[in-house]
């Protein structure tokens, strides 16, 4: 298991985000030298957890829960035979593009170790926004995306500093629980009624996801 690239985004502006700016970071581009990754604070102040890597609309991306966002090039490889066309590295926004690791059934809490310093722990999978789809310029992309659910994963920063393209990536904790990011994303789009079931991950999942489950328990019982 390794980092095939490590993707950043600079602030551009497009005409398919409603973030105030009109600005967005989405389009990530992989980089060649070493990448400072460090936990970049909570959501609306925190932006990316990567350096030089642009995170516009932190009302609703960025932040420690979502410092880093990473997608399997197994499952772009996927998508590229579905959509009939090219997908590089970074195309779907993501920072860490992966080689023989299942990113989107990892386990909520489970820790991989990246290079020799690196440590990140995945809290969620992706939601898909109305500026993925215009970056993607797929009709009907985010029920698309939904529908599939192959949605990779976000992590949060455990132990900071550098990684690169060609780092190894280790699994270093995996939890018993059974809480993918898959079934995570599930929970809180198509299938409400998984959302009891997240509170198993414990205090490792988003805390937006958590605050949906115990919500959906106080009405609905568990």
């Amino acid at each position: 298991m390794k980092l095939l690239s490590v993707n950043v985004g600079r602030a551009r502006p497009v005409p398919y985000t409603d973030q105030p700016q009109g600005l967005t970071g989405i389009d990530k581009q992989p980089v060649d030298g070493p990448v400072r990754v460090a936990a970049p604070g909570l959501k609306g102040v925190g932006a990316s957890g990567l350096g030089g890597d642009a995170v516009c609309d932190t009302r609703h991306h960025g932040g420690d829960e979502q410092a880093v966002y990473a997608y399997a090039r197994e499952d772009l490889d996927d998508w590229e035979r579905e959509l009939g066309r090219p997908l590089a590295n970074g195309c779907f926004g993501e920072n860490l593009t992966t080689d023989g690791l299942d990113v989107t059934h990892a386990l909520i809490g489970e820790r991989w170790r990246i290079g020799s310093q690196v440590v990140l722990e995945v809290t969620s999978g992706r939601i898909p926004c109305r500026t993925f789809q215009g970056h993607m310029d797929e009709r009907g992309w985010v029920r698309r995306f939904t529908r599939k659910g192959v949605t990779g994963a976000y992590l949060r920063v455990v132990e900071a500093g550098e990684i690169r393209a060609g780092d190894p990536v280790e699994i270093v904790h995996r939890p018993d629980h059974g809480v993918t990011a898959a079934l995570q994303f599930r929970a809180v789009t198509t299938e409400r009624e998984l959302l009891p079931r997240l509170l198993a991950a414990g205090p490792a999942l988003h805390s937006e996801a958590r605050a949906l489950a115990h919500k959906y328990v106080a009405r609905n019982g568990g």
